[in-house]
């Protein structure tokens, strides 16, 4: 397998593997607060990472990776999972996961903004048309969501997009798994404290299916998913590879579905088509 195709597996193995991040989420905050989740499963992966590091004898980052690699932890580590979390306490992740149609597009504006690149006018009427799709949406069959429930769910989204598009320029000079590896490290000595002030003196409330979640957001949505995500950005090509996002809501309602049991309406699949499609055409021209 040449490093062209190595780059596709490898990035559509990270779309599929966080395509379980939101369902998971939904599980573990039905027993665990979101603040003690967030810093949890930041603080697991922070020192499965740092023995990855210690292992592989990794040279520590530069001086001037330091502020980057701090910008992919609060979009990464701390801004989408706390606000996924915060979320999830009241809506579906069927309907946390339409959302997602627009991290393709928060990821490529945010590459716009950080990378100096100026698309086609043509870009920008794709997005306006994929935004319309997901916020409209939102606004009309809200499914029992709030207005702050969605806001949070667009804010997580905006910071993860942040989060990849520094990630992947990172990824450049450090290495795929390195950059989320340090940047849990970075954010360990706040997550881990916050982490134990925040955890509960019994877990005897805590059911297997929230355990359950929390492992697969700690191992997997939090470690694991980068390794293949950031290996196959830097192998097949950021842009290219990065399109693989446009099919995780369809994966992530399939979860939804089979796993948890939670209704997907035909608005809800038309309104994800619906973003898919735009970011797809905002992504050709780009």
């Amino acid at each position: 397998m040449d490093r062209t195709a190595g780059g596709w597996v490898n990035g559509f193995i990270g779309v599929a593997i966080f395509s379980g991040s939101l369902p998971a989420t939904r599980v573990a905050v039905m027993d665990f607060d979101p603040v003690f989740l967030t810093c949890a499963r930041a603080s697991i992966a922070a020192l499965l990472g740092l023995v990855l590091l210690l292992t592989f004898r990794e040279r520590r980052p530069a001086g001037a990776d330091l502020r980057p690699l701090a910008v992919v932890a609060l979009g990464v580590v701390v801004g989408f999972p706390l606000l996924t979390a915060l979320a999830l306490q009241h809506i579906t992740s069927a309907h946390s996961i339409v959302f997602l149609g627009l991290l393709p597009l928060c990821t490529a504006v945010f590459a716009v903004l950080r990378g100096g690149e100026r698309p086609r006018p043509a870009f920008w009427l794709f997005s306006l048309l994929g935004s319309v799709f997901v916020v409209g949406y939102a606004a009309l069959e809200s499914g029992g969501a709030s207005l702050r429930d969605n806001l949070l769910m667009l804010a997580a989204v905006a910071v993860c997009g942040l989060g990849y598009a520094e990630g992947a320029q990172l990824s450049r000079r450090l290495g795929g798994w390195q950059v989320i590896s340090w940047a849990l490290v970075l954010a360990l000595p706040v997550m881990l404290p916050i982490g134990l002030f925040t955890m509960p003196t019994s877990f005897s409330h805590a059911g297997a299916a929230a355990w359950a979640g929390m492992a697969y957001v700690s191992l997997f949505s939090m470690l694991i998913g980068f390794i293949f995500w950031y290996r196959g950005l830097s192998q097949g090509g950021i842009a290219a590879v990065g399109q693989l996002q446009l099919l995780q809501p369809f994966m992530g309602l399939a979860l939804a579905a089979l796993l948890l049991h939670e209704s997907v309406s035909w608005t809800m699949l038309v309104a994800t088509l619906g973003a898919v499609i735009c970011i797809a055409g905002a992504k050709k021209h780009a």
